[in-house]
């Protein structure tokens, strides 16, 4: 029944025919501009309002802007609203909410039409997206090789000047990157001072958003939503500015490898991130940091920041788009060059914290020679040599053994039993590497595995982190009141231990 005076048997006659018509060919007309004036002429056919829903990206069009929400809330429970008309289209949901004077079958008839016409368009867009991704992938390692004058200028956007990287993998990554290039409907000229950039290399989606000094944060939450319903892990760096975009490469691939099931998408900053750090003084933690990394140019420092992060040289190999023998050769110069042997568990602990050391307040140095040189004056004394090198084998009195560290320490590893210390103490020392551990240990693997995973429960802490390795190893060092010896495992006949 209809307010109009039309009754449901007029409505399929000659009129009624004529009616349907008319609509579809205004449906027709807005789909030939956008998908944004195909919505709102729906919204406009059955005077109510209309709204295409992704799961990913919520609202893609929406008409009015105002029931956007409504839209994706009836698009995620269509029982909870059997007032709208649904209908699949193009990977989404299309909904329509017709006002109470138009008849049900004309909002079907426009909701089908509507629908079949988006999915024209979608189809149409899926002849071009190949073409248009391989395009995608080439400006991306075009800003790799350091070409962003010549990406800008293709981009055609002036004010791009950072860039913020997301490096995702899994399983499901060929059906992920379809749906994030669905909703995120990437475009080569800037919106909003913008422009995203998305393309598969060496089986992980990479996604480049260039923009002006900051974004916000629309990425970010489409990534976090396709990680989440794809079962994907995600590294993320930046903002940085553009030039750097090598290095958010890198970030990106090391913040993945600490992301877990549990936390999807890890910031690059966020693996950096220390509990320790700040509870070192700060004066002599800069300068023992800058005495160690002086023979170290920045490149350097990258480098075995992306190595101490990943865990391993294939990871880092991999994060940096190097090939592993290159870092392997890079990383043995590395260690000649610090005069420090970087497979030890512990150099490699003290080297992570030099490259996480705040940078020097200026003038600390300055302060500092002054300050000594008027002690050998007053002291009478001859100066003494040039002082040499901090090493990374052993840190500066007071640095680690001071109250607040202890107690630190005493957080995070008090309470293992006797024989989880040992176990966890010479995994840490073989580099997380599970069967010399074990053999050492004189135990089975899957037992020395069951140890571990206790450790993680009751620490609390990621062990496949390799940064959390790293300060587990210097809480074990700061809170041991013996040798973490692998002789003393508490045993009891064969290969048992027992508890005491």
């Amino acid at each position: 029944m209809s307010s109009t005076g039309t009754t449901d048997n007029e409505a399929t006659g000659p009129r009624g025919a004529r009616h349907e018509r008319d609509a579809a060919d205004r449906l027709l007309r807005a789909a030939t501009r956008s998908g944004a004036h195909l919505i709102a002429e729906a919204a406009s056919l059955v005077q109510g309002w209309a709204v295409l829903a992704d799961p990913i990206a919520g609202a893609v069009y929406s008409a009015p802007a105002a029931a956007a929400a409504d839209g994706v809330h009836a698009a995620a429970a269509p029982r909870e609203h059997p007032h709208c008309t649904q209908r699949p289209a193009a990977g989404a949901v299309l909904v329509l909410a017709a006002a109470p004077t138009v008849p049900p079958g004309h909002a079907c008839h426009v909701a089908t039409t509507a629908a079949a016409l988006l999915e024209v368009r979608g189809q149409r867009a899926a002849e071009l997206r190949g073409e248009q991704m391989r395009l995608h992938t080439t400006l991306i390692r075009l800003l790799l090789a350091g070409h962003t004058a010549a990406v800008t200028e293709t981009l055609g956007g002036s004010r791009l000047t950072h860039v913020t990287v997301y490096r995702l993998s899994g399983v499901d990554l060929p059906t992920a990157h379809e749906v994030l290039w669905r909703a995120v409907r990437p475009s080569l000229a800037p919106y909003a001072d913008a422009v995203t950039l998305m393309g598969r290399r060496d089986g992980e989606l990479v996604v480049a958003e260039l923009h002006h000094g900051g974004d916000d944060g629309r990425i970010l939450r489409l990534v976090s939503r396709l990680s989440e319903r794809h079962h994907l892990l995600a590294g993320m760096a930046g903002p940085l500015p553009l030039a750097e975009m090598p290095t958010a490469h890198s970030d990106a691939a090391a913040a993945r490898h600490s992301a877990t099931p549990d936390r999807r998408v890890v910031p690059a900053d966020a693996v950096g991130a220390s509990r320790l750090t700040p509870l070192l003084p700060t004066a002599p933690y800069t300068r023992w940091a800058g005495s160690v990394l002086r023979p170290l140019s920045p490149a350097h420092q990258h480098l075995l920041l992306v190595w101490l992060r990943t865990g391993s040289k294939p990871r880092a190999a991999a994060a940096l788009g190097l090939s592993a023998g290159t870092v392997r050769a890079r990383i043995r110069d590395l260690s000649r060059l610090l005069g420090a042997d970087l497979e030890d568990a512990t150099v490699r602990a003290h080297l992570l914290l030099a490259l996480r050391a705040p940078a020097p307040a200026p003038g600390d140095d300055d302060s500092d020679s002054d300050d000594d040189s008027d002690t050998r004056s007053r002291s009478g004394s001859s100066p003494p040599g040039p002082p040499g090198p901090a090493r990374l084998e052993s840190l500066p009195d007071g640095l680690l053994d001071t109250e607040a560290v202890r107690t630190w320490a005493v957080g995070l590893v008090g309470g293992l039993e006797p024989h989880l210390r040992i176990a966890l103490a010479c995994w840490l020392r073989h580099h997380a590497r599970t069967a010399p551990a074990a053999a050492e240990l004189h135990v089975h693997r899957t037992t020395l595995a069951g140890w571990l995973t206790q450790c993680a429960e009751h620490l609390a802490r990621n062990l496949a982190d390799a940064t959390v390795r790293a300060e587990i190893h210097l809480a074990l060092k700061a809170t041991r009141t013996g040798p973490d010896d692998p002789a003393a495992l508490p045993r009891r006949g064969g290969r048992t231990y027992r508890r005491l």
